[in-house]
C-alpha cells in the first residue's frame, strides 16, 4: 500500500515564522501551503515536499534530516554561500570536508543547518 503513496519529510521548527523566512528568502523556495500558522507545507523538485510544523523539540537531533539531490554541489554550494548559508566542516572516520564538501565512495554531499538547527544536506552521486 504505501508504495504508491507520496512522501513527505516533516521538519520541526521552534520558530515557524523564522523558519518560514529561512526557506524562502534564504533558500529561495516557493511560498508554501500554510495549513495553520504552525504548519507549512514546502514543494520541491518532481513533485516532492516536506512539512515544517512548530514544536520544541526543533534542532535536538544530531543527524541530517533532509536533503536535495544536486548535479552541481559546487555550484550549489557556491550560490548558497551567497544567500548566507554557512556550511559544516566535519571531520571523522568516513566524512571529511574540504570547503564545506566531503568526497565519499557513492558521490560528494554538503551540510548546513537551517534556522532551526535542523541538518540538512545536499548530495550528488558520483
Amino acid at each position: 500500500m504505501l508504495k504508491e503513496q507520496d512522501i513527505m519529510a516533516v521538519l520541526p521548527a521552534r520558530d515557524v515564522a523564522r523558519a518560514r523566512d529561512f526557506y524562502g528568502n534564504v533558500l529561495g523556495l516557493d511560498p508554501p501551503l500554510v495549513m495553520d500558522e504552525e504548519n507549512l507545507i514546502y514543494r520541491s523538485g518532481n513533485g516532492t515536499s516536506f512539512l515544517v510544523y512548530k514544536t520544541d523539540n526543533a534542532g535536538s537531533a544530531k543527524n541530517t534530516q533532509m536533503g536535495w539531490e544536486s548535479s552541481d554541489i559546487e555550484g550549489d554550494v557556491a550560490a548558497l554561500r551567497e544567500r548566507g548559508v554557512v556550511f559544516e566542516e566535519y571531520d571523522f572516520p568516513g566524512v571529511e570536508t574540504s570547503d564545506g564538501i566531503a568526497s565519499t565512495p557513492v558521490g560528494k554531499a554538503a551540510w548546513f543547518l537551517d534556522s532551526e538547527g535542523n541538518i540538512l544536506n545536499l548530495f550528488q552521486r558520483a
